[in-house]
């Protein structure tokens, strides 16, 4: 054991440096559905709770869809700074952020004339379809400046500058909370808004943290080398699609994922309000967790990307290995939070006890396949830096929709298990997704690993 941290160490430094702020950063986007819940949950009823939960699994897909896009900079950036080529990394800058902006109005477009439409013909409560429709539209108005931020964003972070977009989502998170309060509350002699108001406080703080997170690349000296080549006439075709050809199956990836656990959320509407409600407690605790995980791949993504572009192989794979580590003494923790704190930690969101109840079964679940969860993320991840995209995207596809869902559907509709079944079903999905993604990872790599000497294992 000990030999084996002492080959790693190095690579254990490294991958925390970066990884650290990513995570915390990556946490922010959960903490605005994660606050969102509880606001709702305390201040506005289990019917508001319900319906933040059908919100979030509709409105899940075409958010993953933006960021996965989004993602698509980092590893050309990564790469290209590796190859020192500081003028590519601003025309890949210029060209992301045009197909960002781009994104966010189709999917915002697609949001207002389909999903709203959708929305009443899903078998769900009338009450919680009533509360949802206001939100729904004001989450997918706040796409645009998220993708906006997450530009901005993963151009730093694809240069190694990972802090700065942590504290803006920090702050952002403060700001959503304080304002989510006054509107849903209504203090201040502000008007009682109800469910309306998180999604106003989430679409104020979206604004903002854009408006900084550009500020902050655009006027930094840091960035003054790369943003030579930064300009809207520097837009083109060819950009643009090698963007794509990372981005678009990124976000495959990811749609395939949320897309089943969305799935999911709406097979446990149709078996109940109070089990839809319970389902939107736990899975918004677990989705802390694996939004914390997927920093600690995006770090992951950064440093293969460097490595990879740089031709240094064998650090690579030691580099990802170690990011491997990480996660599964990460996930592990958290495994057991969920394990000794099931019944605590539902407080956190809502005090109806029947909620509570089903919500402590079903973190029991959530403590079981977090370490598969944390795994499959972080091999997304380096495999997203290496380039390698199109055969983690299909198997992807496999773990969640033909593996993961039909088994949630077979177990908890057709032999009857309920929510509990549905979530079964998940955890087997995430369990392929691991297993398969780690095999490929494993098999590139190899055939990499003695192409260069290390040069960390040097120092």
């Amino acid at each position: 054991m000990k030999n084996v941290f002492l080959k790693y160490k190095p690579y254990y430094a490294e991958s925390l440096k970066l990884a650290i702020p990513v995570v915390i950063s990556q946490l922010g986007h959960t903490l605005v559905q994660m606050s969102d819940s509880i606001i709702v949950g305390h201040f506005a009823g289990t019917v508001s709770l319900a319906a933040v939960s059908l919100v979030n699994s509709l409105f899940m897909v075409p958010l993953v869809i933006g960021m996965g896009i989004s993602y698509g900079l980092t590893p050309l950036v990564a790469q290209n700074n590796g190859r020192r080529n500081f003028k590519e990394c601003g025309l890949l800058l210029s060209n992301s952020l045009f197909l960002n902006i781009l994104t966010g109005i189709i999917l915002f477009a697609c949001i207002y004339f389909g999903t709203m439409l959708l929305i009443g013909h899903l078998d769900q409560s009338p009450q919680v379809v009533l509360e949802a429709k206001p939100y729904l539209l004001l989450l997918s108005l706040s796409l645009i400046p998220l993708l906006i931020f997450n530009t901005f964003k993963q151009f730093a972070e694809g240069l190694g500058f990972t802090k700065q977009a942590m504290l803006i989502s920090i702050w952002g998170n403060v700001i959503n909370i304080c304002l989510g309060i006054i509107f849903v509350k209504g203090l201040f002699g502000v008007h009682p808004m109800g469910i309306r108001g998180v999604g106003y406080s989430t679409l104020i703080d979206r604004c903002i943290m854009a408006i900084v997170m550009a500020a902050y690349v655009l006027r930094s000296p840091i960035f003054k080398e790369y943003l030579k080549s930064f300009a809207i006439r520097n837009i083109d075709r060819i950009r643009g699609i090698q963007i794509m050809k990372i981005g678009a199956p990124v976000a495959l990836q990811y749609t395939f994922e949320v897309s089943a656990f969305g799935g999911a959320a709406i097979l446990v509407g149709t078996i109940g309000l109070v089990p839809q409600a319970a389902h939107q407690v736990a899975i918004s605790l677990a989705a802390m967790t694996y939004m914390m995980a997927s920093g600690i791949s995006a770090g992951s993504a950064i440093k293969s990307g460097n490595y990879f572009g740089a031709g240094h192989h064998q650090n690579l794979r030691l580099s990802a290995i170690s990011n491997y580590h990480i996660v599964l003494v990460f996930m592990a923790v958290t495994a057991l939070i969920f394990t000794f704190g099931r019944h605590l930690l539902p407080w956190i969101i809502t005090s109806d006890e029947s909620v509570i109840a089903i919500a402590a079964q079903l973190l029991i679940i959530a403590a079981f396949f977090q370490l598969f969860d944390g795994t499959q993320v972080v091999g997304l991840g380096i495999l997203r830096g290496m380039g390698d995209v199109n055969i983690p995207t299909f198997i992807t596809f496999l773990a969640y929709w033909v593996v993961g869902l039909p088994v949630g559907y077979l177990l908890g509709i057709t032999f009857k298990l309920g929510v509990n079944g549905v979530w079964y079903g998940l955890t087997l999905g995430l369990a392929t997704a691991s297993i398969l993604l780690f095999i490929r990872f494993n098999i590139i790599s190899k055939n990499h690993r003695d192409k260069t000497i290390p040069i960390l294992a040097q120092d």
